[in-house]
């Protein structure tokens, strides 16, 4: 069945009974707020004639039913005219545009539009427009009669059923009977329920008992005498009058007080709106700190102060923040650290990465180291990697990919190489030992990009324990050497057995075979590649020479980068000397170090690892 005919189905319906006019109603709210009939006038003004004949134990049970269904804006309207427990569930859930909710605003209840100011996704248009309905919905008025109310024109109080001038007339008869005896008699109320959802107050209900009526009929009457009305508020009494008060001193009482109101009024009470949508903060583009001797920032300015106030630069995670190996080696050295990396976690203004410099303080007087003064700034573009972890997880699978079979190339080659299947002759083992030469360059390739994978998405597992520098420098160079042999170049090592670093020997081997490897690769006929190494303070420090081929930016920013021509060279790193150079920056941070690049040389320093009283190592 089409939607067209069901509606016209529906339409045509008979309503005349209760439970017919209960089905259309349900079915038509059903077709219209779905979207499945379109909500024409006369549509509506069937659903507007049900209502009428519908409970309202119905009615907001079709409401409820329209929770997230996107109902259009004229079935909404035709809700929002309801009672407000019965139109909240559209309120609250429905969606349209700005011009249509500030539209129906007018016809709206005030209960009605209270339930829109609780609402967070409704355009600001929208929000404006209810602000302005705040002087008629927040404000509690006061009503001064202007002349004594008479029986006949005092309001009947909802749900109080109003009696005939007869039956007031007879209880006012009894009224006057009863004041002889000890006891007034309390008539009963009428015992008429209250309609569904109407809101009675207390003084419209005291209003209809028959005692304030006749005592209202006494002053009209002028049977009652008014006490003065002073023009400032009559203080309370010393003492307790002589007798009980009689209902009409109460009412007078009451009277002169909502004159005295009347003559001065107090402004309109108006309860407060609710406060919007907070924006989302925008995060900070820098700013400046100040640490203490301990490394602990105790001043901050041009950011928010609770994400940054007791972050650590002496150690590398501190809770919510880290920080790398620069600006902890910078503090134990209390020299000047340059673009240290910063991680702040959480939703703040400062939440993220960030790049800092600072300057030790010491004291004028005594000399003392006093902290640190500098400045952060947000990274620049080319000095962070922006991969999403979905890229990484990828990038990582792929590297899995390419490593099984380059090994499986590398395996065979070799059995051919080493005629290990039979003889083979001597161009085609030459083939194969160049392949075997090329897949292992390969494979160091992709255990790079593994390496940094790692290392971008945290998941680089590290053991530090005490590592001599000496044996993996003594073995580097000497792997090294046919590489400098056919660049036509030399190198030097100068160590001393007691140097040891704290970190794990694996990943610091592979930082100073990559590292060494770049430089020997650039280095040109007659150059020396000169490797010292020391301990200095608390770092284990490893100083190379630096090749004229590692170009020179501007100042004293590195390129990281050489020449075409010689990139093109034999030996030079498969995946270019700038990645193996960043690969060694990040490498020398996780391990709570750094890697400076001189005009002269490269300077790694690692945290060193103290041994008491160390013999001298053996490199056999």
């Amino acid at each position: 069945m089409r939607f067209d005919d069901s509606l016209s189905t529906v339409l045509a319906t008979d309503a005349s009974t209760p439970f017919g006019a209960q089905t259309a109603w349900r079915q038509l709210v059903d077709l219209v707020g779905r979207g499945r009939a379109e909500a024409t006038p006369e549509t509506i003004a069937k659903l507007r004639d049900l209502r009428a004949r519908v409970p309202a134990r119905v009615r907001a049970a079709s409401a409820r039913a329209l929770t997230y269904a996107m109902p259009p804006a004229p079935l909404v309207r035709l809700f929002a005219e309801d009672d407000a427990t019965i139109a909240g569930p559209v309120l609250r859930s429905a969606r349209l545009p700005a011009s249509d909710w500030t539209a129906m605003l007018v016809a709206m209840s005030a209960q009605g539009r209270a339930i829109l100011r609780h609402r967070r996704d409704l355009p600001p248009e929208v929000m404006r427009a209810l602000s302005d309905f705040g002087a008629v919905d927040f404000v509690l008025a006061t009503e001064v009669p202007t002349a004594p109310p008479t029986v006949e024109s005092l309001p009947v109080a909802p749900g109080v059923r109003s009696r005939p001038a007869a039956a007031w007339d007879a209880l006012v008869a009894d009224l006057e009977q009863a004041e002889t005896t000890p006891t007034l008699p309390s008539p009963a109320l009428d015992p008429a329920p209250l309609a569904e959802s109407d809101f009675a107050s207390f003084a419209s209900v005291a209003q209809a008992l028959p005692a304030v009526v006749e005592a209202r009929r006494q002053v009209a009457a002028g049977e009652v005498a008014l006490p003065p009305v002073a023009a400032q508020p009559v203080a309370a009494p010393a003492e307790a009058p002589p007798g009980p008060f009689q209902i009409p001193d109460i009412v007078a009482r009451i009277d002169a007080f909502r004159r005295q109101r009347g003559e001065a009024p107090s402004p309109a009470l108006a309860l407060p709106v609710a406060a919007p949508a907070l924006a989302p903060t925008v995060n900070a583009r820098s700013f400046q700190f100040e640490t203490d001797a301990d490394g602990i920032i105790r001043w901050v300015a041009g950011v928010e102060r609770a994400a940054v106030i007791g972050i650590s630069i002496a150690y590398g995670a501190a809770g919510a923040a880290a920080v790398d190996g620069i600006a902890t080696g910078a503090f134990r050295r209390r020299a000047r650290l340059d673009d240290a990396r910063l991680e702040i976690a959480g939703q703040s203004s400062a939440a993220g990465a960030w790049r800092i410099s600072a300057i030790p303080c010491f004291d004028r007087i005594s000399g003392a180291f006093i902290g640190y003064r500098g400045a952060a700034r947000r990274p620049r573009a080319d000095e962070q990697a922006h991969i999403e972890s979905g890229t990484i997880d990828s990038l990582r699978q792929l590297v899995h990919e390419l490593r099984t079979p380059t090994t499986a190339i590398a395996g065979f080659a070799e059995m051919i190489e080493g005629q290990v299947l039979g003889p083979v002759a001597d161009s085609y083992r030459g083939y194969a030992g160049t392949i075997v030469e090329q897949a292992r360059a390969l494979l160091g390739a992709i255990d790079d990009l593994d390496l940094a994978t790692r290392i971008e998405s945290h998941a680089l597992d590290l053991r530090p324990t005490d590592v001599p520098l000496a044996p993996i420098l003594v073995r580097v160079i000497k792997d090294l050497e046919p590489l400098a042999a056919l660049r036509g170049a030399e190198t030097t090592l100068d160590i001393g057995y007691d140097v040891l670093a704290k970190g794990d020997d694996r990943v610091i081997e592979r930082l100073l075979a990559r590292l060494i490897a770049v430089l020997v690769s650039a280095a040109r006929a007659g150059e020396t590649i000169a490797v010292l190494a020391t301990r200095e303070d608390g770092d284990a420090v490893v100083r190379l020479t630096r090749p004229e081929a590692l170009a020179v930016a501007s100042g004293n920013a590195p390129s990281l980068a050489i020449d075409a021509e010689e990139e093109a060279a034999a030996g030079a790193p498969l995946l270019g000397s700038g990645f193996a150079l960043r690969l060694a920056m990040n490498l020398a941070r996780e391990l709570g170090g750094a890697l400076i690049i001189g005009e002269a040389r490269l300077t790694l320093r690692l945290p060193a690892a103290f041994a008491g009283d160390m013999g001298q190592a053996s490199t056999n």
